[in-house]
């Protein structure tokens, strides 16, 4: 009898029962500690970039739904209800609240992430989130979003609310798979809705209508347009078409603008093309100042080369100045003579030697030879003044 008996379950039911035992006395040592403990601080947090809700907003929902949560004991705060009010709020799409054991109250809120804004044809405003419900406008934020316009009559209530038309779930499609790609993230702007009830996509670049139709076989429609974009545009130029046709799931459809409104369109500048006029303009002005800069050097620098012509006559004047200072000596032997009272005055006077001395100045002869002859003259002079004073 003993063997039959399986000793492994006895073991593994014993291990269950001190286990439950274990988290009654926890559960029993937690309802006692909640007791005694009161709340000392209210955490919020509120992730993301969006701020549709502030904090102050949720202290007012807090402080009319529980009051002042301050002082007052952990047990007597109800965090399931808080959870159930904020919930409610259309702009929060789920909110966390627990209690440390320290007193400190956290609550955790995640807002809603709208995707589209819609314009109804009624003068409606009202956004659809990324879970296909439709939200408020917040006066506090706006969210930078893909617009929808046109023919669309799907309507918002007092609360939050799924969507009711066929067409408002084909613009809620197309906005969340162009929300999820990049390119198209980047490209398309608007959604217009026409009389026909087909969605038309406006793009940033080009001036063109991208006619969708709905939101049938959309990734299989996004795809012909991105092979469109990339072999035909770079071709025909991106206002060659009026409309762009992508409804039809095997074939897209286009009609040409016409050549002479191409003409009469004012060209727009895109941002690369302003960027490289900005740098054709700026190289030509540089080549320009360096082009003006070369001309005053090289105009700067001839002058300098025809200075020596015009310094060479310069140079023969000393032996002009030479001749000048030669002349005083000459002057005072003549006035000693003429104060002289010799009984030759006709032979002193140095009249006669003038004339040699203006051919002398004539002649190309040099300083030095010049000197030697005012020399010769002066002492030549020195010996008639002795000879008539002896």
């Amino acid at each position: 009898m003993l063997k039959k008996i399986n000793w492994s379950t006895i073991f593994t039911g014993f291990a269950w029962l001190i286990s439950l035992a274990g988290v009654v006395v926890l559960l029993s040592f937690i309802n006692v500690k909640k007791q005694t403990v009161k709340c000392t601080d209210v955490k919020i947090l509120i992730p993301g970039a969006d701020n549709f809700i502030e904090r102050e907003e949720i202290d007012q929902i807090l402080r009319e739904d529980q009051g002042v949560l301050l002082g007052r004991n952990i047990e007597n705060i109800n965090i399931h209800k808080i959870e159930k009010k904020l919930q409610s709020n259309p702009y929060i799409a789920f909110a966390k609240v627990y209690v440390e054991m320290d007193g400190v109250l956290h609550i955790e809120v995640k807002q809603r992430q709208p995707i589209v804004r819609i314009l109804n044809s009624n003068g409606q405003d009202f956004y659809i989130d990324n879970d296909g419900l439709k939200m408020p406008i917040s006066s506090n934020f706006t969210a930078n979003v893909l617009v929808a316009t046109g023919n669309i009559t799907e309507v918002f209530g007092s609360r939050v609310d799924t969507l009711h038309t066929k067409l408002a779930h084909d613009i809620y499609k197309t906005a969340l798979y162009i929300k999820k790609d990049t390119l198209w993230d980047s490209q398309i702007e608007q959604l217009v809705v026409d009389q026909k009830n087909d969605i038309e996509l406006i793009p940033r670049v080009g001036n063109q209508r991208i006619i969708l139709g709905n939101a049938d076989s959309l990734e299989k429609k996004m795809n012909n347009l991105l092979l469109f974009y990339k072999k035909a545009m770079p071709q025909v130029g991106w206002d060659a078409y009026r409309t762009i046709n992508i409804k039809y799931t095997n074939q897209i459809v286009c009609e040409k603008r016409d050549s002479t409104e191409i003409a009469r369109r004012p060209k727009t500048i895109s941002g690369t093309d302003s960027l490289r006029i900005q740098r054709q303009v700026s190289d030509s002005l540089i080549r320009n100042a360096i082009g003006n800069a070369m001309g005053e050097q090289t105009a700067a620098v001839t002058p300098k080369k025809e200075t020596p012509k015009t310094v060479e006559p310069k140079k023969v004047e000393p032996k002009k100045v030479e001749q000048k200072k030669a002349e005083p000596v000459k002057t005072e032997v003549k006035k000693v003579i003429a104060n002289s009272t010799s009984t030759k005055p006709k032979e002193t006077k140095p009249a006669d030697k003038k004339p040699a001395i203006t051919d002398k100045k004539k002649t190309t002869k040099s300083a030095a030879e010049l000197k030697l002859e005012r020399e010769k003259e002066i002492r030549a002079l020195e010996k008639q003044y002795k000879t008539q004073q002896n």
